[in-house]
């Protein structure tokens, strides 16, 4: 995604992303968030908010929604490592094969990451926050809660066992494509389950009220694997629209910073 979501030029795109990460401020541990997966230039700068306020961890399970259909219903990408202007960025295959073997319906397998940004760009961020971080990326596409809570109790499981800290981090954006007022009233059903770290209260919010969430799955499963460790609140740290860049407020999507326990 490089020249289209950022920078293809390497200096370029450090200098952007220490830009969204903005200045020092306190960080602390967390067991998961929710980042946006728009272009830097309209989500960057929260999904910097995240970042900045997570004490560094050396792997991360990211969980991405899947836009182009391709693939099996959730699969972790079968490549050994994921590449950015900035450099490699390696899968952790003991986590991934401790999720594997956790969870039945997923799959080792690549289609569904093949076009897919939503974690990819995350990537540029986790280079900088935590320079030599290990991922498991994984893509999920059926609308299934019951798959998304075999994937969150997977997570919760590996990230019990694995030897250092894990960060659970779901991609997503917010409502799509309608007016500000509109969107701001649909994301508030949403963020009210998501606060409380409600995973079922999420998924009906979304489908009950309409709500064009594209990385809800995988929000849901963050919620599942939260509700397990016992956490019980997540807190929005930033939101923004795509209209405060454009000026158009008629047709915007919606971004979302969470910090989750």
């Amino acid at each position: 995604m490089a020249g289209a979501f950022y920078p293809r030029d390497p200096r370029t795109l450090a200098d952007d992303v220490r830009e969204c990460l903005g200045p020092p401020v306190p960080r602390r541990a967390a067991f998961g968030a929710v980042v946006p997966h728009a272009g830097y230039v309209y989500s960057g700068a929260v999904a910097g908010a995240v970042y900045a306020r997570l004490a560094p961890v050396p792997t991360a399970i990211l969980l991405g929604p899947n836009h182009t259909g391709l693939g099996p219903a959730a699969s972790i990408d079968s490549h050994d490592r994921w590449t950015t202007p900035l450099g490699d960025v390696p899968v952790d295959e003991p986590l991934a094969a401790r999720l594997l073997a956790a969870c039945p319906h997923l799959e080792r397998e690549s289609m569904a990451h093949v076009r897919e940004h939503s974690l990819e760009v995350q990537l540029p961020f986790l280079q900088a926050w935590a320079p030599g971080i290990s991922i498991v990326p994984i893509c999920i596409g059926a609308p299934s809660f019951a798959l998304c809570r075999e994937i969150g109790e997977a997570c919760a499981e590996a990230a019990d066992g694995a030897a250092g800290p894990v960060l659970v981090l779901a991609s997503s954006d917010m409502n799509h494509y309608e007016s500000r007022a509109v969107g701001d009233a649909k994301n508030a059903f949403a963020f009210r389950a998501i606060e409380r770290v409600d995973p079922e209260g999420l998924f009906s919010a979304v489908v009950e009220h309409d709500i064009s969430m594209c990385g809800f799955l995988p929000a849901t499963a963050l919620l599942v694997a939260a509700k397990r460790r016992g956490i019980a609140r997540a807190e929005i740290v930033a939101r923004a629209d795509s209209g405060d860049r454009t000026g158009d407020t008629d047709s915007v999507v919606g971004y979302a910073g969470i910090i989750v326990g």
